[in-house]
């Protein structure tokens, strides 16, 4: 896929979690939005995968550890394969299979149940050094929120990946600068994280999480470090798409009414509709 291809496919699913979370009337909206290109870019261009058969032993594993996103998981699902695009009409419906927080026991695709915030990293690191184990080469990446990089257990998982030199593994920290109580420097600030990242032994790249060319670099170069595992800090916007939410830390778990997912869709079939014709 190329640049312009990938910009689509993230926009489309930015317009599949507007429409999960406007049917259900529940989810978090906010961090969704601004995690659709890393979610475009790995799936479209990185992720060794087979959606006809989703526990493939040699594929690529990811965690979602900020579980709350989960409805951007599930379009990315979706848009590759793994189920049929109607599901998503059922998020967080007690008839679906689309959990509020992804659960690999209902939803193919999905490689570890997540949503307890701080976890996932521990989970990535135990699926690294089992492939060690098995000497297999899949890649696992796992995907943490700025705000959770405040809870105690993602430094812990920091330490154990440097410690066991699990190059094999890569982090992305979507940082959105927001969090449910407030922006994240004044609820917990984390800064400098590029810094204490570095000082933990890994190899940290910070980026434009919405600029899919440099996603797909800074994937690379993780892929070609050896002796430690990668970081790549992305600078993205909460919302991200969507002018009234954009920046907007009320949007964290709060689902549209009609009338503004009636705007948000004009917006996002805007952004669409631009990319389609560039």
């Amino acid at each position: 896929m190329n640049v312009r291809q990938l910009q689509i496919a993230a926009d489309q699913m930015r317009l599949d979690i507007l429409d999960e979370i406007t049917t259900a009337q529940s989810g978090h909206i906010g961090g969704a939005l601004s995690i659709c290109e890393l979610l475009a870019v790995l799936y479209g261009e990185h992720m060794k995968i087979r959606p006809e058969e989703p526990a493939w032993p040699d594929r690529d594993r990811l965690v979602l550890s900020k579980g709350h996103a989960s409805s951007a998981l599930y379009a990315a699902l979706a848009a590759h394969g793994y189920f049929d695009r109607a599901e998503l009409k059922k998020f967080r419906s007690i008839d679906g299979i689309l959990q509020g927080h992804p659960s690999m026991t209902k939803t193919p695709g999905v490689d570890m149940s997540s949503g307890s915030l701080g976890q996932g990293l521990s989970c990535a690191n135990g699926m690294a050094l089992a492939g060690r184990v098995d000497h297999k080469t899949y890649r696992v990446y796992c995907i943490c929120g700025d705000g959770e990089m405040q809870e105690g257990q993602i430094w812990e998982a920091l330490m154990t990946a440097a410690h066991y030199k699990l190059d094999q593994l890569t982090l992305f920290v979507d940082r959105n600068g927001l969090q449910i109580d407030g922006p994240t420097a004044q609820v917990m600030n984390i800064e400098p994280l590029e810094k204490k990242l570095a000082a933990f032994g890994w190899f940290v790249q910070t980026i434009d999480g919405h600029d899919v060319a440099a996603i797909d670099q800074a994937i690379k170069r993780a892929k070609a470090t050896s002796g430690k595992p990668s970081a790549i800090i992305l600078n993205t916007v909460k919302g991200k798409g969507v002018s009234f939410m954009e920046n907007i830390v009320g949007w964290h778990g709060t689902p549209p009414d009609l009338k503004q997912s009636e705007q948000a869709r004009k917006e996002l079939e805007a952004r669409l509709h631009k990319e389609e014709q560039a």
